[in-house]
């Protein structure tokens, strides 16, 4: 068990620019879903935006496709 936990920290160490980049390409979408979901009242969109991470690409898919447009 202790292996796995020094394996997990040693991937992290030396993935960490990967790690940060994929946060910071998320968490933008995530917001923006999240602020159109909530503003459109759309509670299951925004559990859903809310708990599952897919690193953008739902958040993505909800904002162009999902989310209405305001005319």
């Amino acid at each position: 068990m202790e292996q796995s936990y020094a394996q997990l920290g040693q991937f992290y160490a030396q993935n960490a620019w990967w790690i940060i980049l994929l946060a910071l390409w998320s968490i933008p979408w995530k917001g923006v879903a999240l602020w159109k979901a909530a503003r459109a009242s759309s509670k299951a969109w925004f559990v859903v935006l809310l708990l599952v991470n897919t690193v953008g690409l739902l958040e993505i898919i909800y904002i162009f496709g999902f989310s209405k447009k305001k005319s």
